[in-house]
């Protein structure tokens, strides 16, 4: 195999782990809490036990490999880092190209619900062929060989996979860490994107460092709920981030032996970030999540794909302005603010929503899709 060689893949989780993964949550020790304080001091062990129970027992995994083994998977080498990816051709002939690109804590699991009305002639345009890379140090990419994979350097990678794959020009969608990459992609290689349409924005969507009174005092509402979202997250939910983002490798050593450790450290962000109405279980589909979060057990890349915080944190500099045409469907849970992305990107439709968070492909499906076409519709 050469190294721009294109190779068929399919998933393939043995019945040995599989049995692994029940036996170690069978064998979780779990600990004490405070009682009676919910969700405010992390994951209640009552809610884990319980989750960790149904995935050892109930969550069906062959069922979910085999519908994710029904489309078709490859793996390439670029820069030195093997590329999973599922490619995924609409019957339409004219159908555009659009590279779909997951965050974290997601995975290619993320898309399933968008694929077909995405690839389906019968619908309304425009009609997409799909990429949908799974990033170096993710899922069935697994971990990377070396440091320094950050988003422009996995932006130069997909550019390089668009090209490998016959595509001159692209269209490109993204959330969460996606939502650093897509943009990127628009700035390395301009004449070769439609347009870059993203949701889950954070940086270069949003401001970096205090707002001054005076600015605030011009806000609109909703921009001063945004404003105070993020205030949120910067002192009460980005432990996380500072904790992936200077010691990984530390962090790495729970995520890789402990099932139910995995567990609640992704499942704590479902809870933070989907739509504040009903249950989680409410938000979004369990067995939906538990694939998506078997595909980091799976596949051992709880510490790898915490590398891309790290690297976030080190390298990243403050953008460059793009002159792609972007979109942004912000939901209710998102915190991108227009008057700072437009600082850092060519905005060309912005829609505030007032449903849904941060897993749109997994909680408002329909909507994304909607919103998805209808950016592209005006560019093609």
């Amino acid at each position: 195999m050469f190294d721009d060689d294109i190779v068929p893949f399919q998933i393939e989780i043995t019945r040995t782990e599989q049995w692994d993964l029940r036996r170690r949550l069978g064998e979780t020790r779990w600990p004490a809490q405070i009682p009676h304080v919910g969700w405010a001091r992390g994951v209640p062990v009552d809610y884990l036990r319980e989750l960790a129970g149904y995935w050892a027992e109930q969550f069906d995994w062959p069922a979910w490999e085999k519908r994710l083994n029904s489309f078709p998977q490859y793996v390439t080498t670029i820069d030195g880092a093997r590329i999973h990816f599922l490619h995924i051709r609409s019957r339409q002939p004219d159908a555009v190209p659009l590279l779909l690109l997951h965050g974290w804590p997601g995975s290619v699991v993320e898309f399933l619900k968008i694929i077909e009305p995405l690839t389906d002639p019968g619908g309304p345009g425009p009609i997409f062929d799909l990429v949908i890379p799974s990033h170096p140090n993710f899922g069935f990419s697994g971990p990377a060989p070396d440091s320094g994979w950050d988003s422009t350097r996995t932006a130069r990678a997909y550019v390089e996979l668009m090209h490998r794959l016959g595509y001159p020009r692209y269209a490109v969608q993204g959330g969460d860490y996606g939502a650093f990459i897509g943009p990127d992609i628009g700035r390395i290689a301009p004449d070769r994107v439609i347009g870059v349409h993203v949701n889950a924005a954070t940086w270069g969507f949003m401001p970096t460092g205090a707002v001054p009174d005076q600015e605030i005092e011009t806000f609109t509402e909703l921009e001063r709920i945004r404003l105070r979202s993020i205030g949120a997250f910067l002192s009460d939910g980005s432990g996380y981030f500072q904790i992936q983002g200077t010691r990984p490798h530390t962090l790495g050593f729970a995520l890789a032996d402990s099932p139910a450790g995995q567990l609640a450290w992704i499942v704590e962000k479902f809870e933070s970030w989907t739509g504040s109405e009903g249950t989680l279980d409410d938000r979004v589909d369990r067995d939906h999540m538990l694939a998506n979060i078997s595909v980091y057990w799976f596949t051992n890349t709880g510490s790898s794909s915490a590398q891309m915080y790290y690297e976030t944190a080190h390298a990243r500099n403050r953008p460059t302005r793009s002159p792609v045409p972007t979109a942004v469907a912000n939901f209710a849970e998102d915190v991108a603010i227009r008057r700072y992305a437009e600082q850092t990107n060519t905005i060309a439709r912005w829609t505030d929503y007032d449903s849904g968070g941060h897993f749109a492909a997994m909680e408002t499906p329909d909507i994304l899709v909607d919103d998805i076409r209808a950016f592209f519709r005006e560019l093609i």
